[in-house]
C-alpha cells in the first residue's frame, strides 16, 4: 500500500521533529509538516471536515483530519505521553469515514520520533 509516499511523510515528519524537537503545541507541528510535504511537491490539505453519514442523514457533527496526503493518507497528529485506544480508534474512524487506505498516527512528543509513529491501512469489510 503506497510505501514510497508514506516514507515522504515519515521522512517529512523526522526533520520536523529533528529541527523543533518535543514539547510544542500539535498546531505547530501541523503547521511546518504541512509546509514540508508541499515543499517536496505532495498534495496536502489540512483540517478536512469529515461529516457523518447516518443512514440517510449527513451529520457535520465537527470531525477533521489534521492533514490528508494526495487524497490517501490521513495523518492524525498528537503531542501526548503516549497513544491510547481512543487514539487508534480516531483515526481508523477516520479512514472508515472518507475511505481512505492509509492512516499516519505521529506523536511529536517523544525523543526520537520513530517510536512516536503508528501505520495503519484501510482493510474493505
Amino acid at each position: 500500500m503506497d510505501n514510497k509516499l508514506t516514507e515522504k511523510i515519515i521522512g517529512a515528519a523526522i526533520n520536523v521533529h529533528r529541527v523543533l524537537g518535543p514539547g510544542l503545541l500539535e498546531s505547530a507541528y501541523q503547521e511546518c509538516l504541512l509546509f514540508e510535504l508541499q515543499s517536496v511537491g505532495l498534495s496536502v490539505t489540512k483540517e478536512i471536515a469529515l461529516p457523518i453519514v447516518y443512514k440517510d442523514i449527513k451529520l457535520d457533527h465537527g470531525y477533521r483530519i489534521d492533514l490528508l496526503v494526495e487524497n490517501k493518507v490521513v495523518i492524525e497528529l498528537k503531542t501526548v505521553e503516549a497513544f491510547t485506544d481512543v487514539h487508534t480508534a480516531q483515526i481508523l474512524t477516520y479512514m472508515k469515514l472518507g475511505n481512505y487506505p492509509i492512516g499516519l498516527l505521529i506523536n511529536f512528543h517523544t525523543k526520537l520520533l520513530k517510536n512516536g509513529i503508528k501505520r495503519f491501512v484501510n482493510t474493505p469489510q
